[in-house]
């Protein structure tokens, strides 16, 4: 059976997600920066509402994954949280500045966060070597690694996830993500042989406000009066998809 881990932007999602049949949810906040650490009581309630698993990221702000002294301590004590509030897991991430797994600093990580698993985002796509890379997340003990293939969707980076899937040899697990939908779900299977696949399964929902200032934005939001959350006919229907093309 294929597994679908759902990157959900709120617990409204992780619900969703849950409902359509996630095996987990990779909880963030900040989509729009590739995810970054969601709040204390976002990950409070998703443990308190979830019967599937739940692996917040731990990533201080968006951007690259070379850390200071003072993110590096964000991270830690994000994930002292984490482990208080008995997550199943973490997703994280730092690269060196060459471009390497930061192992000195993903080993203290990994280590703090036990018994937790750790799954690794898609700082791996931003290496330099991923043969190397992923020889050095499976050492270090990491069990997941979302990865596009190093291009901007996984569709686009099939041949290499195909690579990285024969390189892990069942040592770890490759998870494709970046752009994974019902229309490509099929042809992915085909391409990689993956058996768990990353997708956010986001459905846009119009904002109910009556008066808006048009004058102004908040953000860098395209609309501010519409968000996309998780939607659970979605994510069934990747999972049904996924499942008929085995």
């Amino acid at each position: 059976m294929i597994e679908m881990e759902v990157c959900a932007n709120s617990v409204s999602s992780a619900l969703e997600a849950q409902i359509g049949g996630a095996k987990r949810v990779e909880l963030c906040a900040s989509l729009t920066e590739g995810g970054t650490t969601p709040s204390y009581a976002e990950i409070k309630l998703a443990k308190q509402l979830l019967a599937i698993e739940v692996f917040p990221i731990i990533r201080p702000r968006g951007g690259d994954f070379l850390y200071s002294a003072l993110e590096f301590e964000l991270m830690k004590e994000d994930i002292k949280i984490c482990k208080e509030l008995q997550c199943e897991g973490i997703v994280t991430g730092i690269l060196t500045a060459a471009g390497k797994i930061d192992k000195e600093r993903c080993a203290e990580l990994i280590e703090l966060a036990k018994p937790m698993q750790v799954a690794f985002h898609r700082a791996f796509d931003m290496v330099t070597d991923m043969q190397e890379a992923l020889e050095d997340l499976i050492s270090l003990g990491v069990v997941r690694v979302l990865t596009s293939g190093g291009k901007a969707t996984a569709i686009a980076g099939a041949a290499q996830l195909t690579a990285l899937i024969k390189q892990a040899a069942d040592r770890i697990t490759i998870m494709p993500g970046a752009g994974v939908s019902s229309s490509n779900i099929k042809e992915l299977i085909f391409k990689t042989s993956a058996k768990v696949f990353h997708a956010s399964a986001r459905k846009n929902h119009v904002s109910k406000m009556l008066f808006r200032n048009r004058e102004l934005s908040m953000g860098n939001e395209a609309d501010e009066y519409s968000t996309s959350f998780t939607d659970a006919e979605l994510v069934k229907k990747l999972l049904e998809l996924a499942n008929s093309a085995e």
